[in-house]
C-alpha cells in the first residue's frame, strides 16, 4: 500500500475511534448490541431467502447466501448481522476472513452499525470498517510483494 493510502487508512482508523468514544458504553458490545446484530441476521435472512438462487450454507459461523441478483447487494457481497449475501461465486477463504471481521463489528455495533459504516462513507480505501476488515482480503487492494532480499518472502498486509 502506498504512502498517500496508508495515511488516509490510519486517519479513517483514528477517526473511527473518536466517534466511538463518543457511543455510551451500554451499546457496545453488550446484550443491547447483541439484539442489533440478531435484527441484522434476520434481515440478511429474509433478504437472502428472497432473492438467493443458489447454495446457502454455514460457514466459519456465517450464513452465506448466494446466487442473488447483483442489484440485491453492493460490491461483491454484503455482510448483514451474522449473513453474507453475493452472487454466483463461492466466496474464497480470504474473501469470507474479510467478512468475518464485519460479522465482529455488527456484534460489537448493532442496530448502529448500518448508520456508522454509512457515515464512514462508500470509499472502501477511507472507510474504516472496511479498513479495518482487511483492503487485500476484501479485494479492494492487491497484494504487494517484499523486495527480494528481506527475508520474509511473504505478502505485506494491508492494515496501517
Amino acid at each position: 500500500m502506498d504512502e498517500k493510502v496508508r495515511r488516509a487508512a490510519q486517519q479513517a482508523i483514528e477517526r473511527g475511534l473518536r466517534v466511538d468514544r463518543l457511543i455510551p458504553a451500554p451499546l457496545l458490545d453488550s446484550p443491547v448490541s447483541l439484539v442489533g446484530y440478531w435484527w441484522g441476521t434476520a434481515v440478511g435472512w429474509i433478504w437472502g431467502a428472497l432473492w438467493s438462487t443458489g447454495r446457502v450454507q454455514r460457514r466459519g459461523g456465517m450464513w452465506v447466501f448466494r446466487g442473488l441478483p447483483p442489484w440485491a447487494f453492493a460490491r461483491g457481497g454484503v455482510c448483514v448481522g451474522g449473513c453474507f449475501l453475493t452472487g454466483e461465486r463461492d466466496p474464497s477463504d480470504t474473501v469470507l476472513r474479510h467478512e468475518y471481521v464485519h460479522r465482529r463489528q455488527w456484534r460489537r455495533y448493532g442496530f448502529l452499525m448500518p448508520v456508522l459504516y454509512l457515515l464512514a462513507g462508500r470509499d472502501p480505501l477511507r472507510n474504516r470498517f472496511e479498513i479495518e476488515a482487511g483492503l487485500i482480503d476484501g479485494g479492494y487492494l492487491r497484494p504487494q510483494r517484499r523486495p527480494r532480499g528481506d527475508g520474509a518472502g511473504s505478502q505485506s498486509r494491508d492494515r496501517p
